[in-house]
């Protein structure tokens, strides 16, 4: 269970890769991780999932937190890369109407 997170901010923007696999074990690391840049008023943040091969409940969890967050704070949070995998957990959970999510990778948020 193995998770590689890569961070790299310019003024509001905040692009994070993620690489590994999500779940209860690294779910921890991920949110103390990229919580703390959603609490940047007007941030925009750009997750890159193109290299997750594995996400369950716990890892959309930190999403749905950061989300609300980033929009408490008047930002943008979209998703992208996302597998055809996690496409459709994002959807079958109702997710992919809330979130912006992407399977293409476009860069910065719309």
């Amino acid at each position: 269970m193995n998770i590689s997170i890569d961070v790299k901010e310019k003024d509001l923007l905040a692009e994070v890769s993620v690489q590994g696999e999500i779940d209860a074990y690294t779910a921890p690391k991920l949110r103390s991780t990229i919580f703390p840049l959603s609490e940047k008023d007007g941030v925009q943040m750009v997750v890159d999932l193109s290299g997750v091969n594995y996400m369950d409940s716990t890892g959309l969890g930190v999403f749905v937190g950061v989300f609300k967050n980033v929009k408490a704070n008047n930002g943008q949070f979209k998703i992208v890369g996302l597998t055809e995998r996690l496409q459709r957990l994002f959807e079958i959970t109702g997710l992919a109407d809330i979130i912006d999510i992407n399977s293409q990778i476009e860069g910065g948020v719309q």
